[in-house]
């Protein structure tokens, strides 16, 4: 394999991406792409190219997107005005099948864009090969829905045959209704599912700020709690961190907090000694 053909010019040092191949060789990474990353669409495609390398250079991925934005836009276009508890969005009959459409065409939308890089990627979510049990979050939201029970025989099938999973946060409960739910809960329940070696979130911001705003490189669930208790850490990236903690605690090795605005920063956090974002371990 022509490790350097594969390669984009402005990636990480090919001497550093041929250790992190041998290192990566039988361990899954999953990866969760925000929705308020890819409203750029540069920025998706970019995302796309990353995945596709990692794909041919033999490395397995799952990918989990979010849609956010998405659906804010449409849910607009109707006039329906959402309304958050413990910012979750309260999702009636109405909402759900406009997210459900919403996050399936952004799904196809991805599975389209790598099948033109040459990668072979398989649409999951809940019209079709649905891998998510749920449970209901809370009878105040509505179809909100956790994560109860993942399929991992068909995910790791999936795997096995070189082929790229990609994922909606989307799953069914009772009376096999559709349920929404929250994007970083459900990139970070397939990744304990499968014991994942990596789970990195990608995300508009650089990673974990210490209060100079300076990026943290790598740091400990203790130290993590530590930030939280004295507001280093708050409001919308507490729940983020609570998703890294939940990981890294049951089975997954490590956390990445990484900016998906920067160029190729999937790369470079997989393939190079510096990473491009922050590290949590337990």
């Amino acid at each position: 394999m022509e490790i350097k053909k594969i390669l984009p010019e402005n990636g990480p040092p090919i001497n550093e991406v041929s250790k992190y191949i041998d290192k990566y060789k039988n361990e899954i990474i999953v990866i969760k792409c925000g929705g308020n990353v890819f409203i750029d669409r540069g920025i998706l495609n970019n995302f796309i190219t990353d995945i596709s390398i990692l794909n041919r250079l033999g490395i397995s991925i799952v990918v989990v997107h979010g849609g956010g934005p998405r659906i804010k836009r449409e849910l607009e276009k109707s006039n329906i005005q959402s309304k958050f508890i413990r910012g979750l969005r309260v999702t009636d009959e109405k909402i759900i099948d406009i997210v459900e459409n919403v996050l399936i065409n952004f799904n196809d939308d991805i599975v389209n864009s790598l099948t033109q890089k040459g990668s072979e990627a398989i649409s999951i979510h809940s019209k079709k090969n649905n891998i998510i049990e749920v449970i209901s979050e809370a009878e105040e939201l509505g179809f909100v829905g956790i994560p109860n029970k993942i399929d991992n025989t068909f995910l790791k099938d999936v795997i096995k045959k070189k082929k790229i999973p990609i994922i909606s946060p989307l799953g069914l409960g009772k009376n096999k209704k559709t349920y929404n739910i929250n994007g970083d809960t459900a990139a970070g329940s397939v990744a304990k599912s499968l014991r994942s070696r990596r789970l990195l979130l990608m995300t508009n911001v650089e990673g974990v700020l210490d209060k100079q705003k300076n990026l943290i490189e790598e740091i400990s669930s203790s130290e993590i709690l530590e930030m939280i208790k004295n507001e280093t850490i708050t409001e919308g990236m507490i729940p983020k961190i609570n998703t890294c903690l939940d990981a890294v605690n049951n089975g997954v090795t490590a956390v990445g907090i990484i900016d998906g605005r920067k160029k190729h920063s999937v790369l470079f956090e997989i393939f190079s000694d510096k990473g491009s974002g922050t590290l949590i371990r337990k």
